[in-house]
């Protein structure tokens, strides 16, 4: 489906993800109200005011729901979105931040050009999101996801990346946490049930998606429409491994690394079977900020969306 009629457009803006490309933002923008499109552009003042904008904006007024931010910030607009079920507008994204997950999984271009005409005539993707609830000390209320949930390595490097850090490095805050994450590496083991089906592994992500971190695959035939999770165990323990995953990744080899493999399911639960003498708390990442903790469940949402893509 394409819009072939003008409408209005809600741009959600995190002010914080748009300091080093404001000038997208002011392109699309220009670009979207050339073509007779409204767009009124709210910014975001503190965490959750993302998702309460989408959840609660006047579906009547806004032909599409347009978020300018990184994958945090999407991942709020998909939670006000979801718990709206069939009276959401379509979801397009404006890709800041870091490493913009999604941006790269719709095949979205990074011009204004593109981004404009995919705000204004994109196809509709319906996505169903991935479901996440966790039971242990710390977790919130259950969240949405369109890319993924992970735990082990990875959510631990997530969790140790402040937002003063992820501001001031960039993508350099991650590799210099993953080397702290390595030093301070135990060999902690994870059980992770799919539909029933128990496996051990050093570290998992359940995902939606076929990309991870920006352009990189781990889950080479998973798909955004197609009604399925991505299980991914990394089931090699020691910071060695971690390292060398973590290289096979970059190098775009991680599905073919030895001691990788991907699953597929509809339920999955991950828990702690030795902490390996950690003792603290073990995280989970949604989309890539830290969310809840383990023990989670994890699942499909009820409803869909509609994501525009080119």
């Amino acid at each position: 489906m394409t819009f072939a009629s003008k409408g209005s457009v809600l741009l959600i803006l995190n002010p914080i993800a748009g300091r080093r490309r404001r000038g997208l933002v002011d392109g699309v923008v220009e670009r979207v109200r050339a073509e007779g499109w409204a767009v009124d552009v709210v910014e975001t003042e503190a965490e959750g005011d993302a998702c309460r904008l989408a959840e609660t904006c006047d579906a009547n007024r806004y032909r599409v729901i347009a978020v300018a931010g990184g994958d945090g910030t999407i991942n709020e607009v998909v939670n006000g979105l979801s718990r709206r079920s069939t009276t959401a507008p379509p979801l397009a994204i404006v890709p800041l931040g870091t490493a913009n997950v999604l941006a790269h999984e719709l095949g979205l271009g990074f011009s204004v050009q593109s981004v404009a005409h995919t705000m204004t005539a994109g196809r509709e993707l319906l996505v169903r999101p991935g479901e996440a609830s966790g039971s242990g000390a710390g977790s919130g209320p259950a969240r949405y996801f369109s890319l993924m949930a992970g735990a082990g390595f990875d959510a631990k490097v997530v969790a140790g990346v402040t937002a003063p850090l992820k501001r001031r490095w960039g993508r350099g805050a991650y590799v210099w946490r993953s080397l702290v994450e390595a030093r301070r590496y135990r060999p902690v083991r994870y059980a992770v049930d799919v539909d029933g089906e128990v496996h051990e592994a050093a570290s998992v992500i359940v995902t939606r998606a076929r990309h991870y971190a920006g352009p990189y695959v781990v889950a080479p035939e998973a798909a955004l429409d197609e009604p399925l999770l991505h299980v991914c165990l990394f089931e090699r323990w020691g910071w060695m491994h971690a390292l060398r995953f973590g290289a096979a990744l970059l190098m775009g080899a991680l599905p073919r690394t030895s001691g990788y493999r991907v699953l597929t399911g509809r339920k999955v639960r991950v828990s702690v079977t030795d902490d390996a003498g950690e003792h603290r708390r073990q995280p989970v990442q949604i989309d890539g900020d830290n969310a809840l903790t383990l023990p989670v469940s994890i699942g499909l949402a009820s409803g869909s969306l509609r994501v525009l893509r080119p």
